[in-house]
């Protein structure tokens, strides 16, 4: 199940039930497991774990050096997650040592054609980067993520679970969880509402949702101001909770 072009170092550990394409190199210190397709002229370097059930179209480069000049060779290391699609030209760069030496790709990501994700960078699960979106370095995305097309995404920006990212925005500042996020420079568009429902959030879990954004981003108040008037007047339910923790714990401020 490996094209005879295909260039793999016998360090490297594939299973018997991946599939490789003609002119894939696979370098040393690299595991795939079992039900993966590589497609042609894609590079996985040095210190790269693939999971179960991975598609990778041509010509991507995955496990690459850091793109960081304090990088001086040290090993690093990247994993991508059970069942993600990787479609051309996506590059996924290793960890660095100062930010913790990994780089995560989470279970069932989406990553479309020229999608960028740097080095220290983790994404939870089913997360979907559309075209050309850009990942800077030591970048947090929760579940759920969606992030449109031709986003740019700042340095240690964290982004809450289903977060949706409108396309061309350059995102400065972290994200809550469950909202709508455009613009350059991106700014809140309420509540994520379409894509809460199709993830069957109740009429319940919405209307408190909306009743804690509002408190938050409509009247003026200070997060401390803010976040007792949630905990005064808005139900207490778990979504709530996580929304307004993301905001207390925030280190590079929320987009308002």
């Amino acid at each position: 199940m490996i094209h005879p072009t295909a260039i793999i170092d016998p360090g490297a550990q594939i299973h018997d039930e991946v599939t490789i394409g003609p002119y894939v190199i696979v370098k040393a210190d690299v595991c795939i497991k079992s039900g993966t397709t590589i497609g042609p002229y894609t590079v996985i370097d040095q210190y790269t774990t693939i999971e179960e059930n991975c598609t990778i179209h041509q010509n991507a480069a995955i496990g690459g050096a850091p793109q960081d000049l304090k990088f001086h060779g040290e090993k690093s290391y990247l994993k991508i997650g059970r069942g993600t699609i990787i479609r051309e030209f996506v590059t996924i760069n290793r960890g660095t040592e100062v930010g913790g030496g990994y780089t995560e790709v989470g279970e069932e990501n989406y990553l479309m054609a020229y999608t960028h994700i740097a080095h220290d960078c983790i994404t939870g699960k089913k997360v979907i980067l559309a075209n050309n979106s850009t990942l800077a370095g030591h970048i947090i995305l929760g579940d759920h993520v969606t992030v449109g097309g031709l986003v740019a995404i700042h340095q240690f920006v964290k982004i809450g679970d289903y977060a949706y990212i409108g396309g061309k925005a350059g995102v400065v500042k972290d994200i809550p969880p469950y909202v709508i996020a455009a613009g350059d420079r991106a700014s809140l568009h309420g509540l994520n509402n379409v894509g809460l429902k199709r993830h069957h959030f109740s009429k319940s879990t919405l209307s408190e949702l909306k009743k804690a954004y509002r408190i938050v981003f409509r009247f003026g108040l200070t997060v401390k101001q803010a976040s007792e008037r949630v905990k005064a007047e808005v139900e207490q339910i778990p979504e709530v909770i996580k929304f307004m923790t993301f905001i207390q714990e925030s280190n590079r401020g929320i987009t308002r």
